[in-house]
């Protein structure tokens, strides 16, 4: 929302009332309270008939301040609220005297000086990060009587600004005004499903506006050297989130508002739908699994989307017995197969669902002012929607869900969660504008609590495509609605980039797109990209998504990929662990892991999987690629050249190929087993050494994919000696392991190991399972 007219005016039809200077300030133990009012008070006589703006610091944790503005501390405040975590016993220093007052936490100082115009700055290890200058706090009163808060903090020359949610815009924020209000929009809008108000800056910060109501963010595009954040109302809550780098950044927001649960290994396999408006049955179903294994093409969950219900009936939860007459046994040959079973869900209700009316006489379904049912006919007619602000319509629901997991369901996709009015009461007196964005929080917690409760804790896994801020603790998200273009396929890719950056650690998208059909050109390009994700799904509107339809060089090119990945999975699970763990993305921008090379700034048409592989899809149908390698020596996985990065690179690649490059001194772990991802990943280990240089250390952990056992590898290099060693509770289980040596031209001297000839350079097998290895070249 734009309250300015150019750099001078103020919007004819708003006020802004602003703090210009420190009148006092208040400290206790734990906070730093400044009065700011909209005028220098020079005598008693100033201080009556004038408003005042309270700033309130404080700090939840280490490295972390916390901002709350405020003109009217008596409205009544109405949630729902974001669950935070917060450490209320880490040092904080507190210091306030006639010339400035100040708030450290960690290395992140928050400053202000009392004998100048106000101006709050903000600074970790004394690197200025940016600051709300004069005037950049407002109070503003429109014309019909709606008041709004908006801070504005400064951008630096060349900063820039990254995140708020899933957005398919450009991957650099600047220039876009940005409203955090979940919409089914699609792909190819600034709409979004999931709208974080998370921002993250190249500079290394984050910023957390802690509403999960409507914010409105300018991005650089009201004040070109700022970004504004507003809401409605008389109170104002965010944090200023620091760090290292912005790896540090994103672990702090993350620890704040939940770190993203690990999905079980299973869900990194290949996921096969039904499609949507396709007809299918049994009989279909089953062709489609048995033609993927008579193909050779390893597939581990099958998906049933919207019309195992009976049409009109959306979301009943009750299988269509005129196409599947016996769906408990069904389900059971399926998983007979050794499938994982995933079944489409919503949290509408429509009004010929046998549930709409247990769901209206229990008082479980959203209603209007008057006591009426909410409904509406978009989607499905009639349709109500759940209160999961009421616990006994939560029961009720999930109670639904249990009798379907018993029945052998592994997983729900949880589907919408977005358009959700505001006209209406909620049951425990929730502000419908806040719970329009909010509702999806509640939406998939107990969908993934069910899962935990009857599978397990870590065996949990969603398919969602609504989010919000705390969203990432309930994965996996996709995408949504993408169109079958290059296009769109390259603006799925920013979004979960920008998703990424906003928290979340796990992220999919529809392989060839769901609307429409794509060429056989684009579904093989689709098909490397989308196994090369973090989670890959088969899915389309109004066609199959089987290779075959396509055409014969589409099943070899997805059974490559799908292989490819099973491989890769011991690694893909260690930075899986690590993304559970430390709030990172599976999928990383390539400005998070390489933040001092400002080329990698704007950088959204490729992507790291974890800190070592970048992948560069294909966006063109000509095959060509250009993509760029910051300043390392890289070598191609699939081809073992070694290529010097800091430079530009444009190449040519069959449908068998991408551009998946290894950074130099990473030691990768590689899986002996490529029909499952699955499997022990301790078990026989493989560990490829990439370009190790003279000093330097390299470390691979694997983890057992259930017990999360570890055993790692360390690799350390002094001249032309290699000295290897494992660690780890899974390195007493006694299982083999090997290094490969990529690139290697000669054959070493080696302690405590064989030597053998391999593709790619030279592998040693350690001799004993616990030893130490030595290398000479």
């Amino acid at each position: 929302m734009k309250f300015s007219d150019g750099q001078w005016m103020t919007r004819k039809e708003y006020q802004i009332i602003s703090p210009v200077e420190v009148h006092d300030a208040y400290t206790t133990d734990r906070s730093l309270t400044l009065f700011g009012p909209p005028k220098p008070i020079i005598d008693r006589a100033g201080e009556l008939d004038t408003p005042l703006i309270e700033v309130k610091l404080s700090s939840p944790l280490k490295d972390v301040i916390r901002v709350q503005i405020y003109h009217h501390k008596g409205k009544k405040q109405v949630g729902p609220y974001f669950s935070l975590n917060t450490d209320e016993g880490h040092a904080l220093q507190i210091e306030s005297n006639k010339l400035e007052a100040s708030l450290t936490s960690g290395n992140l100082r928050a400053s202000i000086r009392r004998d100048q115009p106000w101006h709050l700055a903000f600074d970790y290890k004394g690197r200025k990060l940016t600051s709300s200058g004069f005037k950049g706090i407002g109070y503003v009163i429109s014309d019909n009587a709606a008041t709004y808060v908006r801070d504005q903090l400064d951008l630096g020359v060349g900063e820039s600004v990254y995140g708020l949610g899933e957005r398919f815009t450009s991957f650099v924020k600047n220039g876009q005004s940005v409203d955090i209000w979940n919409r089914d929009g699609g792909t190819n809008s600034e709409q979004s499903y999931k709208n974080i108000p998370f921002y993250i800056t190249n500079k290394g910060y984050g910023v957390f506006v802690n509403h999960p109501e409507n914010v409105s963010f300018e991005v650089a595009s009201e004040k070109v050297s700022k970004v504004q954040f507003s809401v409605e109302g008389e109170y104002l809550d965010y944090f200023l989130i620091g760090g290292a780098n912005l790896k540090e950044v994103l672990g702090n927001y993350t620890t704040l508002t939940g770190k993203p649960a690990l999905p079980p290994a299973w869900t990194f396999g290949l996921w096969l739908t039904t499609s949507f408006t396709t007809n299918y049955d049994e009989s279909t179903v089953t062709s489609f699994i048995d033609g993927m294994a008579e193909r050779e093409l390893p597939l581990h969950v099958f998906h049933f989307d919207c019309f195992w219900m009976r049409e009109f009936h959306w979301c009943d939860f009750e299988w269509d017995t005129r196409i599947f007459p016996e769906p408990e046994k069904m389900l059971q040959r399926l998983k007979n197969k050794g499938l994982k079973i995933c079944v489409w869900i919503n949290p509408y209700i429509a009004q010929r669902s046998p549930m709409f009316e247990e769901g209206m006489q229990g008082g479980y379904l959203l209603q209007r002012p008057n006591g009426d049912v909410w409904q509406w006919d978009m989607w499905q007619p009639g349709m109500g929607i759940v209160d999961f602000t009421n616990p006994a319509a939560c029961e009720w629901y999930a109670a639904k869900l249990r009798k379907l997991v018993d029945m052998g369901v592994d997983s729900f996709k949880t589907d919408f969660g977005e358009r959700i009015p505001t006209d209406v009461v909620y049951y425990d007196g929730s502000d419908p504008f806040k719970m329009h964005n909010y509702y999806t929080q509640l939406y998939n917690k107990v969908v993934f609590d069910v899962l935990e409760e009857k599978l397990g804790k870590g065996e949990a896994a969603l398919f969602a495509r609504s989010a919000t801020a705390g969203g990432q603790q309930f994965p996996v998200h996709w995408g949504g609605d993408c169109t079958a273009t290059y296009e769109s396929m390259a603006e799925s890719l920013r979004g979960g980039l920008s998703l990424g950056l906003s928290g979340f650690g796990f992220w999919s998208h529809d392989i060839g797109g769901f609307e429409s059909t794509s060429s056989a050109d684009l579904y093989k390009r689709w098909a490397a990209f989308g196994l090369l994700s973090s989670h890959s799904r088969l899915h389309g509107s109004r066609s199959y998504r089987v290779p075959w339809m396509y055409d014969d060089e589409a099943v070899d090119v997805l059974r490559f990929f799908t292989k490819l990945k099973s491989r890769l999975m011991p690694y893909i699970f260690q930075t899986a662990v690590d993304a559970s763990k430390l709030g990172l993305p599976l999928m990383r921008a390539m400005v998070l892991e390489f933040g001092s090379d400002p080329t990698c700034d704007n950088l959204d048409r490729q992507y790291m999987i974890g800190e070592s592989l970048l992948v560069a899809p294909i966006f063109d149908e000509s095959g060509i690629v250009s993509y760029y390698l910051p300043a390392e020596t890289w070598t191609h996985f699939l081809t073992g050249e070694k290529v010097e990065g800091n430079r530009w690179f444009k190449e040519h690649h069959d449908y068998m190929s991408i551009p998946l490059l290894v950074r130099s001194n990473t030691l990768l772990a590689v899986g002996t087993v490529d029909d499952k991802p699955d499997y022990d990943y301790t078990a026989n280990s493989e560990f490829h050494l990439f370009e190790l240089e003279d000093g330097r250390v390299a470390v691979s952990r694997v983890y057992h994919p259930t017990t999360k056992a570890e055993l790692t590898l360390t690799v350390t290099r002094n001249g032309n000696v290699l000295q290897a060693a494992v660690s780890g509770d899974a390195a007493a289980g006694g299982h083999s392991w090997s290094i490969v040596l990529r690139g290697a031209s000669s054959t070493p001297q080696v302690e405590n190991g064989t030597v053998a000839s391999h593709e790619f350079g030279v592998r040693i097998t350690a001799d004993n399972a616990s030893s130490a290895v030595s290398i000479t070249f």
